[in-house]
């Protein structure tokens, strides 16, 4: 049995971490997740192996095998090819867990929903440890594009809302990696009430003014010194810029005519500029292969 899945990147308009309300959109930085499955006899957990196998990647094909597919498959192989950069905040885990998810539906025949998908992805990664708040929000987004509010204390979606046609978004990728969320759940926490602002703007699909007021707060505990760089891109047209998840990645977003002159802001030297399309529209779903 054979399945492939696919799934994107996302970036930040209000994290998770201080109020358990999370609020990301889509962009195009595809991940493929390929699986291969085969049925026999086993006395203990799936045998999930792989270059790739990572613990989200193998909590994710387990608990999909077990939900999706027949409980009499003894091994799966997985492979991954991502083009998200890894702990820079573009929820590269998210997409990774939600794609194999969906792999090993498609490898079964199966059709989950995109919040199944989603929650299944959030789930593995609260077990694993990679996020504290299992991050559904970046997962759905990843899964089906557009905007998405959730409450990932529930595991439950507030908002979803397709993604801009008429803006583009820049990300721009310095060196460094962010810490793991759990360690910093404490200090966000006491942001709260700055949190509950950029929530309220989120659910009223205020999503600019809601990136802004997030990016505030992530840059004090972080400490990184966006400020000023993000009031420059509002000079030169930019309707939105902050911290993508825990960064250091940022991301800009302006009309796309105004894109150039708004990347040209970004230090040339100091990191990767990616020049990206958000996705309004569902990922499409794989073909099913057996």
């Amino acid at each position: 049995m054979r399945g492939v899945g696919t799934a994107t990147a996302a970036i930040t308009i209000v994290n998770a971490l201080p109020t358990g309300v999370g609020c990301a959109i889509g962009i195009d930085l595809p991940v493929h997740v390929r699986v291969s499955m085969e049925e026999g006899r086993r006395t203990g957990p799936l045998a999930v192996t792989g270059r790739d196998a990572s613990p989200v990647v193998v909590a994710t094909v387990r608990a999909a095998v077990a939900a999706w597919v027949a409980p009499e498959i003894a091994h799966a192989q997985v492979e991954v090819e991502s083009n998200i950069p890894p702990r820079v905040g573009l929820k590269s885990s998210s997409a990774v867990a939600s794609a194999a998810g969906r792999a090993v539906a498609s490898a079964g025949a199966a059709t989950p929903t995109a919040l199944d998908i989603a929650r299944l992805s959030a789930r593995a990664s609260r077990a694993v440890g990679v996020s504290a708040t299992g991050a559904l929000d970046d997962a759905l987004a990843g899964v089906q594009g557009g905007f998405v509010v959730t409450d990932n204390s529930a595991d439950r979606p507030l908002l979803t809302q397709p993604g801009p046609v008429d803006l583009g978004v820049a990300v721009w990728v310095p060196a460094g990696e962010h810490p793991p969320s759990p360690s910093l759940r404490e200090r966000f926490r006491a942001e709260r009430a700055g949190s509950d602002v950029a929530v309220a703007h989120a659910l009223a699909g205020a999503f600019w003014p809601a990136m802004a007021a997030n990016s505030e707060i992530v840059e004090r505990v972080l400490g990184y010194p966006y400020a000023a760089l993000r009031a420059r891109f509002a000079r030169e047209g930019a309707v939105g810029a902050g911290v993508s998840g825990l960064g250091p990645a940022l991301a800009v977003v302006s009309p796309t005519d105004a894109l150039d002159r708004v990347t040209a802001l970004l230090p040339p030297d100091a990191g990767e500029t990616l020049r990206l399309r958000f996705t309004p529209d569902p990922a499409p779903r794989p073909e099913v292969r057996r």
